[in-house]
C-alpha cells in the first residue's frame, strides 16, 4: 500500500508522514527528495532555460523570502509551485510502481503530490494500492499567528523572512494554493483536512483516516 499525502507547504504533511510511519512501522519519503534526484538527472540533458521552465518556483526564488515575494505575487508563486510539482510526477510514478511490484508499503509526502498526480497513478496501477489525503489551510491571519510560534528547526519561513508584510504574502500564497488543491481533490473524490485549527487533533484524525481500508 502507498500512502500519498499532499497539500501546500506548512500544512502538516511531514508531521503526518512521521506519525503515520511510526504507527504503521513503514518508511516514508519526501517528494522534495524525489525532485532533487529528478532535477539532477534532467540537468544532464536539459538546458538552463529548459530547467527553469520545468522548475519555475526554483527559478524565481530569491535568497530570502522578502526578495522572492517582492518580485512575484502570492498567486504567481502558488502557480509556480503547482507547475513545478508536475516535473516530479514521473519520479513519484516510478517510485510507486517499484514499491507496488516489490509488495512494499511506503508513504510519499510533499507538495508534488497533487490530486492530478494521485488520480494519474490510481488510474495506472489501481485504487487498491493507494490511500490518499490532502492537508490545506485557508485562514491567512491564523497562519501568520501560528507560524510565528513555530518550533521547526531552521524553519524556512522564519529563517528567511524579515518583513512582516512578507509573512502575510506567504500566508496568502499557501491559502491560494490550498484552494486549488481543494478544488481538484473534490473533483477526483479525495479526502481533504483543513489544518487551521486544532493542529494536533487534526493530525491524529488524519492518521486514523489513512489507516483505514478505504480513503475515498
Amino acid at each position: 500500500m502507498l500512502y500519498l499525502i499532499g497539500g501546500p507547504p506548512k500544512c502538516g504533511k511531514t508531521t503526518l508522514a512521521k506519525a503515520l510511519s511510526k504507527k504503521l512501522n513503514i518508511p516514508w519519503v519526501a517528494s522534495d527528495t524525489l525532485e532533487v534526484v529528478g532535477r539532477e538527472y534532467a540537468s544532464k540533458y536539459v538546458s538552463k532555460k529548459g530547467l527553469d521552465k520545468l522548475y519555475p518556483h526554483s527559478a524565481c526564488r530569491g535568497k530570502t523570502n522578502d526578495e522572492t515575494y517582492s518580485l512575484n505575487t502570492p498567486e504567481q508563486i502558488a502557480k509556480n509551485y503547482i507547475q513545478q510539482s508536475t516535473a516530479t510526477y514521473p519520479a513519484i510514478d516510478m517510485f510507486s510502481i517499484c514499491e507496488i511490484t516489490d509488495g512494499n508499503d511506503s508513504i510519499i509526502e510533499g507538495y508534488h503530490v497533487t490530486p492530478q498526480l494521485a488520480n494519474q497513478v490510481i488510474k495506472k496501477y489501481g485504487r487498491k494500492h493507494f490511500h490518499v489525503l490532502f492537508l490545506v489551510k485557508s485562514d491567512v491571519e491564523k497562519f501568520i499567528h501560528d507560524v510565528k510560534k513555530s518550533s521547526t528547526p531552521n524553519d524556512w519561513i522564519l529563517a528567511k523572512t524579515k518583513r512582516p508584510g512578507t509573512l502575510h504574502k506567504i500566508a496568502e500564497m499557501i491559502c491560494c494554493y490550498g484552494k486549488s488543491i481543494s478544488k481538484n481533490a473534490k473533483k477526483y473524490g479525495f479526502k481533504i483536512l483543513n489544518m487551521d485549527n486544532g493542529f494536533n487533533e487534526q493530525i491524529k484524525k488524519a492518521v486514523k483516516l489513512m489507516s483505514r481500508n478505504n480513503t475515498h
